[in-house]
């Protein structure tokens, strides 16, 4: 069935989920019905061509703006919390956006929300809290609040943390302080995944347990909040300096079982992990802004290095960071690159070093290494590398295997898994180089890091890369 712009406009008016989308200045392009029902419009022509803060629809518009400005960046947010005011009454919010892009440039985003409010006052008698008021009261700034507000009003009400908007007041606080102090934004690594495989309950208990075990970890010298969706902020007023931030991080990542656990489910079982990005106030930074753009560009870099890490900002390294770049170092103009250079050259061999820059560099790994009919492991870049791994195959039953330790390895391709562990690497993506039935070799992709994610878009990267090789292959 072809999509028509009469079938789109079906398709977006029978959602019930509020659905809008807008230009690269935020204004408003258009809305579904759901939209146009929530607030009371009859006609989208009363919004189009504006923004937000010109509808006045946020107490504290500032998080919705930088949400935004983070999307049209390359970013997208999932399941945010917020609030909005309809019609004099202030309502609890989740939304979701997305990048908009006409070929490799954004133009603009898409995002909908739906109204939580009637389901958070029904949890809140039962709201599960991980801080207490003795907990908060050490810091200035909850111990002034808490003669006024509830505990509850400042705790996000499924993890029991500090809600987004408690959290950033209180950094802003800090930095009005000129108290040192360094922040930190968590990503929970393949969030969709626990959702879509062990169902949406899972995906909160792994948040609610991460929440409280970080703020285990972190109690007597810092707190914890949720910044929305699968997305954590660490405050953190004991590590300060770059050594001392980066050996806490050490910490919490290997010794911790916080960032890296196995958890069962009713369904099954999985290994949760996550990626940080940190920085800290006022040695990398001096005002909010700043300091939370360099936390969020460390997540960045650490996601685009294979998730299940942290990076502290180094100015030497990350001056020069941008997230477009990041974001948009970009799966299809890769997969065009490849294809093009590909057929430029001839054979195999050929073919493999032409294309071994583009692929390093997409998959942050420093080598490409291919085995064939002899059962050698080769590197494509180090003509003198050379190990075994003719047992490979135990491992390759379908196209593409990838692993992040190597348990299946040892188990099914015990050479191939000496070979591996003999040089230091500790997880693996690999692809048949097969035209049709017949197998030419095998195309290896190794990481020294343990737990190295393999994201599907790599997985389907080197697929193509493989089946691109086997048309020169004799």
């Amino acid at each position: 069935m072809e999509m028509t712009v009469e079938l789109f406009d079906n398709i977006i008016n029978t959602s019930q989920d509020c659905v809008f989308w807008k230009d690269k200045e935020r204004r408003f392009l258009g809305v579904n019905q759901a939209f146009l029902d929530f607030y009371g419009f009859e006609s989208a022509d009363v919004l189009i061509g504006k923004t937000d803060e010109d509808m006045g629809w946020h107490s504290d518009p500032e998080p919705f703006k930088q949400d935004e400005l983070r999307v049209l960046a390359g970013r997208s947010t999932y399941k945010v919390q917020g609030k909005c005011v309809i019609r004099g009454e202030e309502r609890d919010i989740i939304a979701s956006k997305r990048p908009l892009y006409d070929g490799n440039h954004i133009v603009g985003l898409v995002g909908s929300f739906i109204d939580v409010t009637d389901v958070l006052k029904r949890g809140a008698g039962d709201m599960h809290m991980v801080y207490s008021i003795e907990d908060l009261r050490p810091y200035r700034f909850f111990d002034k609040l808490l003669d006024d507000i509830s505990l509850e009003e400042m705790m996000d009400p499924l993890t029991g943390i500090l809600s987004r908007a408690y959290a950033v007041k209180f950094v802003q606080s800090l930095i009005d302080e000129k108290k040192p102090f360094t922040f930190a934004l968590i990503d929970l690594d393949n969030f969709k995944y626990f959702n879509d495989t062990f169902g949406h309950s899972a995906g909160d208990q792994v948040l609610v347990t991460v929440a409280s075990r970080l703020a285990k970890f972190m109690d007597g010298f810092g707190l914890v909040g949720r910044f929305g969706g699968d997305e954590l902020l660490l405050i953190d007023l004991h590590n300060t300096t770059r050594e001392s931030v980066t050996f806490a991080m050490d910490r919490l990542y290997k010794k911790s079982h916080v960032m890296r656990f196995d958890m069962e489910f009713e369904k099954g079982s999985s290994y949760v992990t996550a990626t940080t990005g940190a920085a800290s106030f006022p040695a990398d930074a001096d005002n909010f802004n700043a300091l939370f753009d360099l936390i969020d560009k460390m997540l960045y870099v650490g996601k685009s290095k294979g998730r299940n890490c942290y990076t502290v900002y180094d100015k030497e390294k990350h001056r020069n960071v941008e997230i477009k770049k990041l974001s948009n170092r970009g799966f299809f103009p890769m997969m065009t690159n490849l294809r093009e250079t590909m057929e430029e050259a001839e054979g195999c061999d050929d073919k493999l070093r032409a294309v071994a820059p583009f692929v390093t560099e997409a998959l942050q790994v420093k080598d490409i290494y291919y085995v064939m009919s002899d059962g050698k492991l080769r590197s494509v870049n180090d003509p003198s590398f050379e190990a075994k791994a003719d047992d490979i195959a135990g491992i390759m039953e379908e196209d593409v295997f990838c692993e992040s330790t190597l348990e299946r390895v040892e188990k099914d391709a015990p050479v191939f898994y000496a070979s591996l562990k003999e040089n230091g690497f500790a997880s693996v993506l690999a692809a048949k180089i097969r035209r049709k039935d017949e197998v030419f070799g095998y195309l290896v992709c190794v990481a020294k890091r343990s737990h190295r994610i393999w994201q599907d878009n790599e997985c389907a990267l080197i697929y193509y890369l493989a089946g691109g090789l086997a048309l020169g292959a004799k």
